[in-house]
């Protein structure tokens, strides 16, 4: 194996078997939650992987008791309050999601626990989603007063439809790993105790597997994403436009305070 990856130090990186890559969110602390270094790592890291020879596979989970509880209160502080910064984010927030799309690996996601955020836009675009009975999974924009940006109003119509879409999107409900697969939001739900190990027989076997023909495969099926570009740029930018408003302070500020949010009555808009 090349050193190409030792530049990606927020994220832990290894070979759990023959031409596999497993990352893995590792700041059990904080539930792995995902700091602004984290976001531009796990941004830049797809590209270095799909120009790699020597991986056939990527696997991506979390350590501990949780996948990844999405942006930690700093990084959302910062987009907050500095233009600079949340413009960056944006940009990494396209750039994140795309770069996920247009990878020629398969990437299979073992959920395990709470998944928020950046770290569920890798968990829930991946080729093959496995979640554990006890995952979590939340898409909680709207809690924190921003619209559900990241990839969510692409990706939960075409997985759930749209009914469910709007439901969980708006109300940002947790969806439990049995019942995410019920819906369609995953593809496997599995025990707990079983779910590391049925993410590396699925990745091993995709690792052995005709691998012109799985690559072309996930290309075309990513055209329905693809496709979907419009509905993607408008979300991210109108999340990243909410941070800019009254809601997304109180909505950080209710999380700090572990309270219930008090959101300014009536709209702007």
């Amino acid at each position: 194996m090349t050193d190409r990856y030792a530049a990606y130090t927020r994220l832990d990186i290894d070979y759990p078997a023959e031409r596999v890559l497993r990352i893995t969110f590792n700041r059990p602390e904080t539930y792995n939650s995902v700091d602004q270094e984290t976001h531009g790592q796990l941004t830049h890291i797809w590209r270095d992987i799909d120009a790699d020879p020597d991986i056939a596979v990527v696997i991506v989970t979390g350590a501990g008791k949780a996948f990844s509880a999405g942006g930690d209160f700093e990084m959302i502080e910062n987009i907050i309050a500095n233009e600079t910064d949340r413009l960056n984010t944006w940009k990494e927030a396209r750039d994140l999601v795309y770069n996920v799309i247009n990878c020629n690996k398969p990437i299979v996601s073992a959920i395990n626990g709470v998944a928020v955020g950046a770290g569920l836009v890798v968990g829930i675009l991946a080729d093959i989603s496995i979640a554990g009975k006890s995952a979590k999974i939340v898409d909680g924009h709207t809690r924190l007063g921003v619209a559900a940006g990241d990839v969510a109003c692409v990706i939960w119509p075409l997985l759930c439809g749209m009914a469910k879409a709007k439901y969980y999107l708006m109300t940002c409900k947790p969806v439990s790993g049995p019942e995410a697969e019920r819906i369609g939001l995953v593809s496997l739900c599995v025990d707990d105790q079983e779910l590391q190990t049925v993410a590396l027989e699925t990745a091993v076997e995709l690792a052995n597997g005709a691998q012109s023909a799985i690559r072309w495969t996930k290309y075309a099926l990513n055209n329905w994403l693809r496709q979907a570009g419009p509905i993607f740029d408008t979300s991210t930018a109108l999340e990243i436009l909410g941070f800019t408003g009254d809601e997304a302070r109180e909505g950080l500020a209710a999380h700090r305070e572990k309270r219930p949010p008090n959101f300014p009555k009536g709209s702007p808009v």
